[in-house]
């Protein structure tokens, strides 16, 4: 299935963090948080602008970004858990 977010909209897939810490004690599933890091999978054109004009998003696919605990509404899309946001929930860009 193809998608393609609209305006401002990001999808974003999750970057699973390790299942250990600097310890070596292993978190289980149930313990762990959810990542607030991610990889862009796909954009939108834009925002408009207050005369119409498209304004591009700052980010493109393939950026590793940080995003809110809450962000997002998540979506299952080809069996794999995404999730949908506006760009302005984005925090950055890790470089």
């Amino acid at each position: 299935m193809k998608f393609k977010p609209l305006h401002d909209r990001v999808v974003v897939e999750r970057v699973e963090s390790d299942a250990k810490t600097k310890g070596g004690i292993i978190i289980p599933d149930t313990a762990k948080e959810k990542p607030m890091e991610g990889k862009v999978i796909s954009v939108g054109p834009g925002a408009r602008d207050e005369n119409g004009k498209l304004q591009p998003l700052d980010v493109k696919k393939g950026d590793r970004i940080l995003f809110g605990k809450w962000s997002g509404t998540e979506v299952k899309l080809d069996g794999k858990d995404l999730l949908i946001m506006k760009e302005s929930d984005i925090m950055g860009i890790i470089v």
